[in-house]
């Protein structure tokens, strides 16, 4: 996906991860949607990090990443599949901040359509964060 589309319901749920007891989004699904490679999605978030505190952001350890690839392996394979740093997650309120710091139409577009997914599979989302 080159972030020009917007992603089907099913493919964004498809790759929600559950980590912490909080449901997050991996950098690199995120990139993909927002039609953006990981190390510029990383390096601006890096430039404004105090707008990504722990709550809405954080790195995985090489444990956590360890379990995550097998369950997302049926999911389509990447180029460069072995990374050099391990993946930051997302949660819902740094997916909302993601599209202020990446400042573009198609990082907006997918948060709304995030959004747009279903106001109670948010509400579910948010509620699996208390």
């Amino acid at each position: 996906m080159d972030g020009s589309e917007l992603p089907v319901p099913e493919e964004i749920q498809s790759r929600i991860n559950t980590i912490h007891g909080v449901q997050v989004m991996l950098d690199e699904d995120l990139a993909g949607f927002c039609g953006v490679e990981v190390k510029r999605l990383n390096e601006e978030v890096k430039r404004d990090i105090e707008r990504f505190p722990e709550e809405f952001m954080f790195q995985l350890s090489a444990r956590e990443y360890g379990l995550l690839r097998p369950q997302n392996a049926a999911i389509e394979p990447r180029r460069g599949q072995d990374r050099k740093y391990l993946p930051y997650a997302f949660t819902e309120p740094g997916l909302a901040m993601l599209s202020a710091v990446l400042r573009s139409e198609s990082a907006e577009r997918f948060v709304f359509s995030k959004m747009d997914v279903g106001t109670v599979e948010m509400l579910t989302w948010l509620e699996g964060m208390k």
